[in-house]
């Protein structure tokens, strides 16, 4: 072995390597870690090692956010924030603040809206909304980002009147007396108003995910699952060229652009440690703040909505199949039962042919099961990739619109204990890519301020401290087919870790939330902290 370039000691170090789970010392050689063992490792060190004393502070391999929308996130941090405003009259105020310092016709966008949190639970309207934006177009997605709310102006630029049809696979709110458009638009029906917006230029995508990539930085995070486009990923090599870019990504392939991808041959798996493609990704509904998740049976109280099938069930046999001919996964965003259904039919079509056995696909969110559906994944190698915040998040609409059918609703537990190998991000922008939040949410399955209860919402889907880091490190790195070279601190693979100021394995769920970062290491390059 060469000399190592960094020798780490004095810690609590938690491998994820279940041949070596603990250890208090780390070798790396250049971007590589060399050994895991105890503190005598320092007398591997030369004069030119750089010894780090940990002071007892705790290093886990380096979280990995298995579904993001990084481009997204990084303008996001520049758009309208309506993350957790408690009222429309706090929305309406903050977004009147914008308007004021905007030239007027300038579009004002942003994102983060909950009608939930609201005392009157209910979509907000265009009417509201022109009243505080009088010179501008304005569009503003909800937090889950499949409904939008836009104001008069932007329904007129985008055509969008009482005649308008409703798109496939999409839907216009309509005023039921009058029939006029709401302003609230669902799933392809936001196209129109896209179409209308300017695609961010390159120069603006590079400086976005650059500022993207610090902040995750801070998080601890050290690789990510992309769920964009080309915008994203010119981006990132771009970064890459000039030498900034310090986080691995797993780059998903828009179904748009499958056809493409596949005359080219690109297949999963395709590109290097830093940036390399997973599958190709697939949407089959919509989801559960906007009612427009598929379901087998009608929302609560709601008799004639089963919700939106964004991907009919043929459309996804039949594409799930071309993909996986030519050697493609697909990660399938699915979030009522009737669509993870739809899914896993499409999947086991394509198992039982034979064809892409190796193939690691995926259901991006998983967010309701049928009973008879939750042994399936293990059963057909599908890889539930999910999103611990979203449940605590979303817990009084799910009791409201599913019902007792909220038992199965992010059934981490119940899923692993039928042998599905879990996968953990955070749908950024749509919600904080914190991951500590993100373990705490999985454990505790309460939100931060202790709702529902002390013994959390359907407590026996909560996860151990291990298995939740466990989904967003091993099991990430196995959901994008890279476990050999990620996920765990190992000898001969990469050198990407976190260490934490206090050792999240045994203190309080509580206290979860008060853990910081203190340092973030990507192929044994401290990108933050140390």
């Amino acid at each position: 072995m060469n000399s190592p370039t960094i020798i780490l000691y004095n810690g609590r170090i938690h491998t994820m390597d279940r041949l070596r789970p603990y250890a208090s010392a780390l070798a790396v050689v250049g971007d590589r870690i060399a050994a895991v063992g105890d503190d005598s490792l320092r007398s591997l060190a030369s004069p030119t090692t750089q010894l780090i004393d940990l002071g007892g502070r705790t290093v886990t391999p380096g979280f990995i956010d298995a579904h993001l929308h990084f481009l997204a996130y990084g303008l996001s941090l520049r758009e309208i924030d309506l993350m957790n405003v408690p009222s429309i009259e706090a929305a309406l105020e903050r977004i009147a603040e914008r308007a004021q310092s905007t030239p007027a016709g300038q579009w004002l966008t942003g994102r983060g809206w909950d009608q939930v949190l609201w005392p009157e639970a209910v979509f907000p309207t265009a009417t509201q909304l022109d009243a505080v934006t009088p010179n501008h177009p304005a569009f503003l997605r909800r937090k889950c980002g499949h409904a939008g709310w836009a104001n008069s102006l932007a329904l007129k630029l985008a055509g969008i009147t009482r005649d308008t049809p409703d798109p496939d696979g999409g839907a216009i709110e309509r005023d039921p007396v009058t029939g006029e458009p709401t302003g609230i638009l669902l799933e392809r029906a936001m196209d129109l108003i896209f179409r209308l917006q300017a695609i961010p230029s390159d120069a603006e995508a590079v400086e976005a995910v650059r500022v993207a990539m610090r902040r995750v930085h801070s998080l601890g995070i050290t690789g990510i699952h992309n769920m964009e486009a080309a915008p994203a990923l010119r981006a990132f090599q771009e970064l890459r060229r000039r030498g900034e870019w310090k986080l691995r990504v797993l780059q998903q392939i828009p179904e748009v652009d499958m056809d493409a991808a596949i005359e080219l041959g690109i297949q999963s798996g395709y590109g290097d440690e830093w940036i390399r493609f997973g599958a190709v990704k697939i949407f089959a509904d919509g989801s559960l703040g906007a009612r427009s998740a598929l379901m087998i049976e009608p929302y609560e109280g709601e008799p004639h909505n089963r919700g939106i099938a964004v991907s009919t069930a043929q459309h996804l046999k039949e594409q799930v199949m071309k993909a996986a001919q030519a050697g493609l996964a697909v990660h399938i965003h699915a979030i009522g039962d009737q669509a993870n259904r739809n899914v896993l039919d499409a999947i086991e079509a394509t198992r039982r042919a034979g064809v892409g056995a190796h193939l690691r696909h995926r259901i991006e969110h998983a967010q309701v099961l049928h009973p008879a559906d939750l042994p399936r994944f293990a059963a057909l190698q599908v890889i539930p990739s999910m999103q611990p915040i979203h449940c605590t998040q979303d817990i009084m609409l799910a009791d409201r619109h599913w019902g007792a059918r909220s038992r199965l609703a992010y059934a981490w537990s119940s899923l692993l204990s039928s042998g599905a190998v879990l996968a953990f991000g955070s749908d950024a922008p749509v919600e904080t890519p914190d991951v500590l939040q993100g373990v705490y949410a999985a454990v505790t399955r309460r939100r931060a301020d202790g709702f529902p209860g002390a013994e959390g919402w359907w407590p026996e889907e909560c996860v151990s401290v291990e298995e939740a880091a466990y989904a967003y490190t091993v099991g990430a790195a196995y959901a994008g087919g890279e476990e050999a070279i990620k996920g765990s601190l190992t000898p001969g693979k990469l050198a990407d870790l976190t260490v934490l100021d206090r050792d999240i394995f045994t203190i309080a769920a509580e206290e979860l939330l008060q853990t910081r970062v203190m340092a973030t290491m990507v192929g044994g390059e401290f990108v933050y902290g140390a």
